[in-house]
Parts: structure tokens; C-alpha cells; sequence
């Protein structure tokens, strides 16, 4: 009999992990996706579907969707871990060491709170990854990559070798991915804009316009950076893929969920109204309440994430934390020139 051929195991069923595993599909590559609930488990096996979390969007019947842990590491060469930041570590411990042995490429976008460790960090901790962890991040959102439209992203590694081996493994004529290996800058990008991109939202409930928009997304982006670069990011990677490009679609997209929440902020609606209405996760309020923690804990200024906060947490009317940002004291654009 021949060997069967290795498989990638994305961990995960949600938009993101089905988009990743319909663009293994696409590339050729034989795919086994593990979800945490094995009645929408055997649902989605079923009808090929996956209406919670990318309805309209058809399943190949070739992937395989399982929630039996076992079923799931069979055969795997590699794992994709798609798991929401804040469930991570739960989820990677009922694999029980099962994966330890496998490369990790992180494709989660989040700050863990209390720990405020990112999603390879915990790879490491939970999972072992001892052979090594990559980043996938970039402007994807799955309704577009799930449906073949053209999209790139960029993943960074610091074990030779894994970022070109994810990069041959997981493109294709309409997912193109660049390498790096400013692995943080790369993660922190993912998960930072995710802030911004909440408080754009707010930006657009209230009506601010394009203006006031563009601005808060220019000087989101310098805050992502100031505080990455202090994490040990390089400042460049704030500028590509990961960084603006993913900024940008997370700010202006109607897909983007970090960005609708903020809308409804805007509109006066609360954060426990918002949450209750959903299942899908919008990382960006989880994330500001731990960049918010950190910012403090090492007085960096971040003015942006801190009326987020103080919206989102704390009650603060959304025109008090506008008004709040617009008569903060004036200062040189850059951060290398001195205060005025």
C-alpha cells in the first residue's frame, strides 16, 4: 500500500481557519481542520458548510473536519493554529503534547490578557513547538480568501527554512505570501491594528468623516509602531503587509468585525449588548484591554488606545474621548524629534 500523503492540521474551525484550509485545498495540499464542538463538527462534515462562522461558502469534500483529537493529528506534518488569542493555551493543552513535534504557524491575532504574551509565545508554553513556530499575518479577511480573490500576507519565522516552506506549501495563483523574519513585528502587527481598527469603527458611528478618519488610522499606526519597536520589532514591518496593509483593510472593510463593533459603539449601543448578539470574536477589544495594561505598566504613551479604553471599560462617552484627543498638547509629528 502506498504511504499516505502528510497533511496540514489547521486547529480552528472558525472564517479564518476555514479560509486558511480552503487555500491548502486550493493549493494542493491535503487538509484535516480540528474544531472544538463535535456536533458542528460532524454538521459541517456533513453538509459542507460552515454557516456560523463563513456562511456561503462551499467545503470541499476532501477536507476533512473532525473534532476527535486523534483524527486530527493523524497523518499531520505541519498545524495551522487558528484559535481565538484568549482560548489558545485551554485549547492547545487538550492536545495534550500531541503536537510538539510539529512546525506551528500562528495565524491568531491578539495579546493573551494577564500575561500579555502573544499567540507564539503561547505556542511555545502550551504546545511545545519544538520545531519551530512562523506567523501568518496581512490583510485576509476570509470572506474574500476563502473565495479565491486575490490576496497576500506575509509570514516570519526565525527557524531557517519553516517561512519558505509555509510560503511554497500555502500559495497559489490567488494567495501570494512574502517571507520575513521579524517574527514579533509581523505578530504584533496582526494583533494591534485590531485596536485601531475598533476605534475607526467608533469614528465612523459618530459621523467624524473621512478627515478625522484618516487621521486616526495615520496615528494608530504610529502607536502600533511605538509600541512594537519597544517589544523588539523593527519599525519597517509596521509599514507592510502586516502593519498598514492589514490596518488599512481592518479600518475601511465592511467585512471586518473589529471595525462594525466600533460602528455600533459609535452609535451609542454597549459592549455587553454588542457581545451578546454574536458569536464571532472581535479580538480588538480583548487586545485593548492588554496593550491598555501594558501601555501602563511601562508608561508609553498611547493616547488612542487609552480612550479606547476608557470608552469600551471605563463608560467615557465617545465625543468626550474625541474631544479628549483632539486638545491633547501639541507635539512634533515623529517620535524621534524632541517634545516640543
Amino acid at each position: 500500500m502506498p504511504e499516505a500523503p502528510q497533511r496540514s492540521l489547521v486547529v480552528g474551525d472558525g472564517g479564518w481557519g476555514t479560509a486558511i484550509a480552503l487555500s491548502l485545498h486550493r493549493a494542493g495540499r491535503p487538509v484535516t481542520v480540528w474544531s472544538h464542538d463535535p456536533d458542528y463538527a460532524a454538521e459541517v462534515a456533513r453538509s459542507r458548510r460552515n454557516p456560523k462562522f463563513l456562511p456561503g461558502v462551499e467545503i470541499p469534500g476532501e477536507i476533512r473536519w473532525t473534532a476527535d483529537l486523534e483524527e486530527a493529528v493523524a497523518g499531520a506534518d505541519i498545524y495551522y493554529s487558528v484559535v481565538p488569542t484568549q482560548f489558545l493555551r485551554a485549547t492547545l493543552r487538550r492536545f495534550a503534547g500531541a503536537l510538539a513535534n510539529l512546525p506551528a504557524v500562528s495565524a491568531s491575532k491578539g495579546l493573551e490578557l494577564g500575561t500579555l504574551k502573544r499567540p507564539s509565545e503561547i505556542l511555545v508554553e502550551a504546545a511545545g513547538a519544538r520545531a519551530g513556530v512562523a506567523v501568518l499575518s496581512g490583510p485576509s479577511h476570509a470572506e474574500e480568501t476563502a473565495r479565491g480573490l486575490a490576496t497576500s500576507v506575509v509570514v516570519a519565522s526565525r527557524e531557517p527554512g519553516l517561512a519558505e516552506r509555509v510560503q511554497a506549501e500555502l500559495g497559489s495563483a490567488s494567495l501570494r505570501l512574502y517571507t520575513g523574519q521579524d517574527l514579533v513585528g509581523v505578530e504584533l502587527g496582526g494583533a494591534l491594528k485590531n485596536v485601531i481598527a475598533v476605534a475607526a469603527g467608533v469614528a465612523d458611528g459618530l459621523g467624524l468623516g473621512d478627515n478625522a478618519k484618516a487621521a486616526l488610522v495615520a496615528r494608530g499606526l504610529v502607536e502600533m509602531a511605538r509600541f512594537g519597536v519597544l517589544h523588539g520589532a523593527r519599525r519597517e514591518t509596521f509599514f507592510g503587509l502586516s502593519g498598514a496593509g492589514d490596518l488599512m483593510a481592518t479600518c475601511y472593510s465592511r467585512h471586518s468585525r473589529n471595525r462594525a463593533l466600533g460602528e455600533r459603539i459609535g452609535r451609542g449601543e454597549t459592549l455587553a449588548e454588542i457581545q451578546a448578539s454574536t458569536e464571532k470574536v472581535a479580538e480588538g477589544v480583548w487586545t485593548t484591554e492588554a496593550l491598555h495594561a501594558a501601555a501602563r505598566s511601562e508608561e508609553l504613551e498611547l493616547p488612542i488606545t487609552e480612550q479606547l479604553h476608557a470608552i469600551l471599560f471605563e463608560g467615557r462617552d465617545c465625543a468626550d474621548a474625541v474631544r479628549e484627543l483632539m486638545l491633547r498638547p501639541s507635539r512634533p509629528e515623529q517620535d524621534s524629534a524632541p517634545p516640543a
